[in-house]
């Protein structure tokens, strides 16, 4: 069980001079290696269409831009996912909308072709994504309902939910007041339901949206909590807001640098007695990014070689190589990962086809 209180958490979100080094030093305590890991990914957004509208967001699409994903067939899946494989993509990161089957034009397209809903749509993509590559289905498309999960869980080898936040506070704020589905108790019953189901997870909290130090506390004692009771949390994303013009925020202040490396503490230590890996997306810190690694981040994430994130379109991935580098230069090592992480991989966690799809890969 966790050690670690909520007035510990804030004594090190409020942290200056040289209290913060002092912190530093605790998270390295806790390193067993020197290895940081990354997943060699694809990044496919399966549709642009969301019920949500999140006052951060850059993803989602109206249903009459002519330029929004409304539905991928799956000859345009297939030739991504093969276009990947010839640079060595292990993981296909399947991310879409909220329910976006609420929509007409989506229901449409869905029946157009030889679906009933999303779901069922989504399943078949993870199918095909088995039977015809070399890569891993990982999905992150909202709340799902129980028996969502389940069905979703025979094709994944693992899937994603950012909680962002526990408070429900922020559902009276620009980055959630228009957003059914970042209803904190939605998602944290989807991370539990996952946790009961026994899939490989990630979650994670995204700071700078208006949240208080405290919220970020509780929010990161909640998945310590659902970590505790089902096991299943394998990554905590630590990711910073980033204003991007023609989005509602587009006004708002950034987190701090101090604050992004007060709270990547504050996660290590929360998680200083697990084997859950801490990440931060290194296409959202460029230029700081290493400083991460001596707070006790170890995982960069999924970070792809042929495509954008969609969800931070105007932060590109860097590359392997510069990746590379970059953890070499603080005094690590960079190695490859797959997008569930090796104690999941065996019958308790997986199906005997993902794990057969995993030994192919070893």
């Amino acid at each position: 069980m966790q050690s670690i209180t909520k007035e510990d958490i804030l004594e090190i979100l409020t942290a200056t001079d040289k209290d913060i080094i002092s912190f530093m030093l605790e998270t390295a305590k806790y390193r067993e290696n020197t290895l940081i890991t990354f997943s060699k990914n694809i990044f496919i957004p399966l549709t642009e269409i969301c019920r949500n509208d999140c006052g951060y967001c850059n993803f989602k699409k109206n249903p009459d831009d002519p330029q929004a994903i409304i539905l991928k067939t799956k000859e345009e899946i297939l030739a991504d996912l093969k276009e990947a494989e010839k640079y060595g993509c292990k993981e296909a990161m399947f991310a879409f909308g909220e329910d976006a089957d609420e929509e007409e034009i989506v229901k449409t397209k869905l029946k157009e072709y030889g679906y009933d809903n999303m779901i069922d749509y989504i399943y078949d993509m993870c199918q095909m994504t088995l039977d015809k590559t070399s890569l891993l289905p990982h999905t992150n498309g909202g709340n799902f309902s129980f028996d969502a999960l389940k069905r979703l869980k025979e094709v994944n080898a693992s899937m994603g939910l950012m909680l962002e936040n526990s408070s429900n506070r922020l559902m009276e704020l620009p980055a959630h007041n228009k957003s059914p589905g970042k209803n904190p108790d939605l998602r944290i019953e989807t991370i539990e339901n996952a946790g009961k189901l026994k899939i490989p997870y990630t979650t994670g909290i995204l700071i700078g949206i208006g949240e208080t130090k405290e919220e970020i506390a509780d929010s990161l004692l909640t998945i310590r909590d659902i970590y505790d009771k089902y096991g299943h949390i394998q990554e905590v994303i630590i990711q910073n807001f980033t204003p991007i013009p023609g989005i509602e925020m587009e006004d708002w202040a950034e987190p701090s640098f101090l604050d992004m490396i007060r709270t990547v503490i504050a996660g290590t230590l929360v998680f200083k007695d697990t084997d859950v890996s801490i990440q931060v997306p290194p296409n959202l810190n460029n230029d700081t990014a290493q400083i991460f690694l001596l707070c006790g981040a170890d995982d960069w994430g999924g970070v792809s070689p042929v495509s954008p994130d969609f969800v931070n379109i105007t932060s590109p991935w860097p590359g392997i190589d510069e990746l590379e580098q970059l953890t070499e230069d603080a005094g690590f090592e960079l190695t490859e990962r797959l997008c569930v992480y090796e104690k999941y991989i065996n019958d308790e966690w997986l199906n005997e086809y993902i794990l057969d799809k995993i030994s192919n890969l070893s």
